[in-house]
């Protein structure tokens, strides 16, 4: 990936957040795309996961679910500021990832898909069953930020849906950053090595198990961020945000828009977040019709919608 091309990337998801307010007709509007880009930064950390390391998880709710629910019970119990406890909660899943992957992730095979699996129902279990500390499947409120008072003075209002859609999107435009950066890394270029064939990664001196682990360990952290930004804006959390299904719309956004490309991850989660918000007017048909639509890109772009169109693009253009 060259240098234009990552200044590009960056460039145009930018120009995404900052232009489309421009054409939203209601304030609804800010809260679709404040969840286009919580589901944006959670994909990204499939997009290094999968589209880098080349692994499967199929349980990257539940550390979403670790971040928002750190959010709600950090303040309560550890007297953190909710802002703190989503750095917390990013700690504890990285943690997680580490001890749960440090015995799989020298296994090969979908190992790491079937432990993940695994560690995601466990997590959504405890929080749907455990309700002296949850609140169970009700969920849980999530205390204010308390810097309404300090932000009014400069003109900045946390309370409404406009601030929480720019802040979403700025953090979803640094790990955008921080994810096209490690792609040229050094450990980017091994973790694309793996992804082409482990047996030949460990030929010229790769430490396999120790990448996948890395790779697991910062996807990780993307999911729990994202959780934490929708408990945060929500002011509100439940065990459905660990859930399995929650999993598998993370990777079917990856797969989507394209499992190795970091604006194909956005373009996933900007397609799954708002294809069921169009198909409400076919109420009765709406999963059958978003099927539909997933069935086709599969079989007939099956790298993936944004690579699968640059490269008819350039075909085109020699």
């Amino acid at each position: 990936m060259t240098m234009t091309t990552k200044r590009a990337t960056l460039l145009i998801l930018a120009a995404i957040v900052i232009v489309s307010p421009f054409f939203f007709p209601s304030n609804y509007y800010y809260r679709v795309g404040s969840l286009i880009f919580v589901n944006a930064l959670a994909v990204t950390g499939i997009v290094i996961l999968t589209g880098y390391a080349g692994q499967v998880s199929l349980g990257h709710a539940g550390f979403a679910g670790i971040g928002g629910y750190a959010c709600a019970l950090a303040p309560v119990h550890l007297g953190l500021h909710p802002g703190l406890a989503a750095l917390f909660g990013a700690a504890l899943s990285g943690g997680v990832a580490w001890l749960v992957g440090r015995p799989i992730l020298r296994l090969r095979g979908y190992y790491l898909a079937v432990a993940s699996l695994g560690l995601g129902i466990l997590v959504a279990m405890v929080l749907a069953n455990e309700a002296w500390l949850t609140r169970g499947p009700d969920g849980i409120e999530v205390p204010d930020l308390g810097l309404n008072d300090a932000l009014e003075a400069i003109g900045i209002d946390i309370r409404n849906t406009q601030f929480w859609y720019f802040f979403s999107g700025l953090v979803m435009v640094v790990g955008a950053w921080i994810a096209l950066n490690l792609h040229d890394s050094p450990t980017g270029r091994a973790l694309r090595a793996l992804h082409g064939s482990e047996i030949a990664a460990r030929v010229v001196g790769i430490d396999v198990a120790r990448l996948k682990l890395r790779a697991f360990v910062i996807s990780a952290v993307y999911a729990s961020l994202a959780g934490s930004l929708l408990a945060l804006q929500n002011k509100f959390i439940t065990p459905d945000v660990a859930g399995f299904m929650h999993s598998i719309e993370m990777v079917t956004m990856a797969v989507l828009g394209g499992a190795g490309s970091v604006l194909g991850a956005f373009l996933g989660a900007a397609i799954l977040t708002t294809l069921p918000q169009v198909l409400t007017v076919f109420q009765e048909y709406e999963q059958i019709l978003l099927g539909l639509v997933m069935m086709l890109v599969m079989i007939f772009m099956r790298e993936g919608l944004l690579p699968s169109l640059a490269r008819r693009v350039r075909g085109r253009e020699k």
